[in-house]
């Protein structure tokens, strides 16, 4: 990754990878290459004559097939890539990316890689000024993930480093301005963050569920590190519109994990107390009598 890049061609090059889409919605994705043909059910379609063709172009097989012809968008390529861990999907990669600020020039620490789909989304976001430093404790999931962001971006980015071991163990040199976490317990994480962080950098973890959840939340207010955990998930649901036949569509991406966020306070630093009154029994009768 340079710091000044080239705007890209909208015609279709050798190498780019192209995602074709039949008269039923289904996809299929090719990577152009020279004097080499994509043999269908009914025909043959030969990647020269894609070359040089404008994004957005109807391409046609030796038998008449017709697809329609685009790059494919991050998106795609995240949900067709080889995974070796569930990814966390793009609905909720994009609620990361704006919620943790996550801009240009700003260094991240990222725990958990799985496939490298939010890996992928982080690198994008930080630009060539900012880097990514991912820690993935399983070898077979660090390997999948290398692959998979070596694919996307051509090459491996040179501001990112993957270490395949836990990353509450490691020795970090470095101040970060985020923490990302995407991990079975990434309570077990927050003194780490709180000594990597800088005053006013966001803690973000990725779970999947409400028990993993609560207990983040309350190892975030233990450490009296952090301003008060605020706690969020996304659900996306398409609409069919025919005319004037318009309703919610009958599938929907609903529940994929909840996302708990919180701010490194200055050291030495009390945050006034939230004012709230506790849920009766939250934590147990002695302490609301007390």
């Amino acid at each position: 990754m340079t710091s000044t890049q080239a705007p890209r061609s909208s015609l279709f090059q050798v190498g780019d990878r192209v995602q074709l889409t039949d008269a039923k919605g289904k996809l299929h994705t090719i990577t152009l290459q020279l004097n080499q043909e994509w043999h269908t059910h009914n025909g043959w379609l030969v990647h020269n004559e894609v070359i040089g063709m404008p994004e957005g172009s109807v391409v046609e097989t030796t038998g008449g097939l017709k697809f329609l012809a685009f790059r494919p968008l991050l998106t795609d390529y995240v949900l067709s890539m080889p995974r070796g861990a569930t990814i966390v999907y793009p609905k909720d990669a994009a609620l990361i990316v704006g919620m943790a600020d996550i801009a240009p020039g700003v260094r991240v620490l990222e725990a958990g890689v799985g496939s490298g789909a939010l890996t992928i989304s982080l690198l994008r976001a930080v630009g060539a000024n900012g880097s990514v430093d991912s820690f993935e404790k399983r070898e077979e999931f660090a390997d999948i993930a290398r692959k998979n962001v070596t694919h996307y971006f051509g090459s491996l980015p040179s501001n990112w480093s993957l270490t395949a071991d836990a990353v509450q163990e490691a020795k970090h040199e470095h101040k970060y301005d985020r923490v990302i976490l995407d991990m079975l317990a990434p309570w077990e994480c927050v003194d780490m963050a709180s000594e990597v962080l800088q005053p006013g950098g966001v803690f973000m973890a990725y779970v999947a569920t409400t028990t993993q959840l609560s207990v983040t939340a309350e190892a975030i207010k233990s450490s009296a590190n952090f301003t008060e955990p605020e706690s969020m998930e996304s659900l996306v649901r398409g609409w069919h519109h025919e005319g004037l036949a318009v309703r919610p569509q009958h599938r929907m991406i609903g529940h994929t994990g909840f996302l708990i966020f919180a701010r490194r306070l200055a050291p030495g630093t009390i945050a006034p107390a939230r004012r709230r009154r506790p849920s009766k029994g939250a934590y147990g009768t002695s302490e609301l009598e007390s």
